[in-house]
């Protein structure tokens, strides 16, 4: 028998969600963001839903080929460039875009030859202090970039720390305005978060992410408030039913002890599957269609949701972890993390299924 646990992935949600974005910024070419596998989607099942998109962003130079290879003939994009000098020739042929973003990359690129030019986006630090070249070393590298042989388009760009909060990108954007203004290039500026409150920063490109995958952006706003559905819904069944008295620890070390008399449904996932091992009691959930909360420690394969309240729910009941009518978002709260990690870990032994 086949372990009821799937990640369903809803197409039409990342098509709407595109959408989303393309009315938030309709002047600005949208580079999607389908790294790590498309958020844990699968990434060409993502590229395929959002085909009518600018270009693709993904960190490895081999997503970039399968994407090249399936097909799609936008930009692709390599968000942390090139890790060594003769991945260039792989760039080349597949006519790939590196962000550049350190001296020694400047350097590779010099000494590259291709009759096929390469386009490059020349990472600028605002403050983010990740990636990028500082504002005082920022012209240099502008200039020797310009002195090489195979150089393409060149498009600047940043990413903002805190376009999520309150702080918001005002700091950063003066800093790269103040570099690059004069310049009269291409920009990439807009993640998520800035793509839908700051359209002062949407520029030539954007890049959304995390909201093409229907998870709001922003920790007090629901991703239905801003017109994202949800694209991935993780599901199970109950598979056993126990009932305790008050006072009965449940799980690993006990770590929920029933206040009361309990029915409590065990669910077909666990921390293998890649639910939070650190969601503790109280994390929302659907069982039937109806809100509960899970109890005690989520284990290697199974967890506990709190069928005291659902006197029809039993073994076979439809689980929902997270998608429809529960956002990724509010499960990632509850466990103290954030939706990227908890579609990101989806694991390989949970099998996606279209609808």
């Amino acid at each position: 028998m086949t372990r009821p646990i799937q990640a369903i992935v809803h197409p039409s949600a990342l098509v709407n969600n595109l959408l989303v974005a393309r009315q938030a910024a309709p002047t600005a070419k949208i580079l999607a963001v389908v790294k790590a596998n498309g958020y844990g989607h699968g990434l060409l099942r993502v590229a395929k839903a959002l085909e009518e998109c600018d270009g693709f962003a993904v960190l490895s130079l081999e997503e970039a080929v399968r994407l090249r290879e399936a097909g799609f003939a936008q930009t692709i994009l390599l968000l942390e460039g090139v890790f060594e000098e003769v991945e260039l020739a792989v760039v080349a042929e597949h006519q790939l875009s590196v962000v550049i973003h350190t001296q020694e990359q400047i350097e590779w690129l010099k000494r590259a030859w291709s009759p096929v030019r390469i386009d490059v986006f020349l990472k600028l630090n605002t403050g983010m202090n990740r990636l990028g070249f500082s504002p005082e070393a920022f012209p240099q590298a502008l200039a020797a970039l310009q002195t090489c042989p195979v150089l393409g388009r060149i498009t600047l760009m940043t990413h903002f720390a805190c376009a999520d909060e309150a702080a918001g990108v005002s700091e950063q954007c003066a800093r790269f305005n103040a570099l690059t203004q004069a310049l009269a290039l291409p920009t990439c500026l807009a993640n998520s978060a800035a793509l839908l409150r700051n359209p002062e920063t949407h520029g030539t490109w954007v890049r959304p992410g995390i909201m093409l995958y229907g998870a709001s952006p922003f920790a007090e706003q629901r991703a239905a408030d801003l017109g994202l559905e949800p694209a991935m819904s993780l599901v199970s069944k109950v598979i056993a039913v126990q009932r305790v008295k008050a006072g009965a620890r449940v799980g690993y070390a006990g770590a929920y002890t029933a206040e009361s008399d309990k029915r409590i449904g065990v669910v077909a996932c666990g921390y293998a599957d890649g639910y939070p091992r650190h969601a503790g009691s109280g994390t929302p959930i659907l069982v039937d269609g109806v809100r509960t909360q899970t109890l005690g420690r989520v284990s290697m394969d199974m967890l506990y949701a709190d069928l005291t309240q659902l006197p029809n729910a039993g073994i076979g009941s439809p689980v929902t972890l997270w998608g429809e009518n529960l956002p990724v978002e509010e499960v990632a709260r509850a466990a103290g993390t954030i939706s990227y990690e908890l579609l990101c870990a989806r694991a390989e032994r949970v099998p996606f299924v279209e609808a």
